[in-house]
């Protein structure tokens, strides 16, 4: 089967979540894959590259972009023709999905952020990378304990008519607190629902404190799928909160869009290497340079026994920081 679209690759390798998605000319998503990362990253991105080929056989990729924590070792696997960080790849999601957006609310599985834009400009913005108590693993942890599928929290939540306060500036904090409300008898949908409020207050005080947060207001994350925590953000906000469709997917379709806009920009040809790197064999090896106080780690990355990448170099004494993706535009 052809694909006579132009079709551009986003890939968005998290701690806990590997996402890649292909969109088509007018930013569409026509594939999607949703991984967890586990600690490997690479068999990750390798496993959601066979998943695009056994979906869309004979697919042409004119142009692809990494993003999160990962998209520098990502990019070197792939060959990425664009690497942006998460904050720069979920603000062009958020504007292709609604152009008058004026705040991003994105929370995930490690970590949470908050983007503010102005006309289509991000003006400020936060993340949170310390505190799990403001991001999903909280919930899930919280979940777990309770014995509640995560996946029916926020419909049991949504059922609460008398909401319980609990802590939630820290975990262990919020289970003693949790466990408490437990033992006097109150019903579990409150419990629930005081979760949901108490990681919101968690994060409008590490995140969005002293933001200027105005509607509209898109929520994103894997979180958006928490009914429960998407109104509680609403009663804190006093506002409607906007869920995209892809929310769980908008740091990878940022990556895309951002991939097609360089390919229209420059007409260069990718550097994707293509779906063969699907059966690659990746090294990943390093080691400290002594030549100075910094004590740089220098990071080097093998496919098939040839180095293809090389990161870490202060100085640049080691070069080769980015082999496959070294366009003076890509930004760390």
């Amino acid at each position: 089967m052809l694909y006579h679209d132009e079709l551009y690759l986003g890939i968005d390798v998290g701690s806990v979540s590997t996402n890649l998605i292909v969109a088509n000319e007018q930013g569409q998503i026509v594939y999607q894959e949703y991984l967890r990362t586990q600690g490997r990253p690479i068999p990750a991105v390798q496993e959601g590259l066979a998943g695009i080929c056994r979906a869309m056989p004979g697919i042409k990729v004119r142009a692809v972009g990494t993003t999160g924590s990962g998209r520098q070792l990502a990019a070197a696997i792939v060959g990425a023709d664009v690497v942006k960080n998460e904050i720069t790849a979920h603000a062009v999601a958020a504007i292709h999905f609604r152009p008058d957006v004026q705040t991003v609310i994105e929370i995930g599985g490690q970590d949470s952020k908050i983007i503010i834009l102005r006309e289509g400009v991000v003006t400020d913005f936060a993340m949170n990378t310390v505190c799990a108590a403001g991001t999903g693993s909280f919930l899930d942890q919280q979940a777990a304990r309770l014995g509640i599928p995560i996946a029916e929290f926020g419909e049991i939540a949504l059922r609460s008519k008398n909401v319980v306060r609990i802590a939630g500036r820290c975990t262990v904090f919020a289970e003693s607190d949790m466990i408490h409300k437990q033992q006097v008898g109150h019903d579990m949908s409150d419990i629930l629902a005081g979760l949901c409020a108490a990681m919101v207050r968690n994060y409008m005080n590490n995140v969005g404190k002293g933001k200027d947060i105005r509607p509209p207001v898109l929520f994103q994350g894997g979180v958006a799928a928490n009914l429960g925590m998407r109104k509680a953000l609403e009663e804190e906000l006093d506002c409607p909160v906007v869920v995209p469709v892809a929310f769980d997917v908008m740091g990878a379709l940022g990556a895309a869009l951002l991939a097609k806009a360089y390919a229209e920009d420059t007409g260069l040809p990718t550097s994707f290497r293509g779906f063969a790197v699907t059966f690659a064999d990746y090294a990943i090896d390093s080691f400290e340079c002594g030549d100075c106080a910094n004590r740089c780690e220098i990071i080097n990355i093998h496919m098939d026994g040839v180095l293809i990448a090389r990161w870490g170099s202060r100085c640049g004494r080691w070069g080769m920081e980015k082999v496959t993706a070294a366009h003076p535009h890509n930004a760390s």
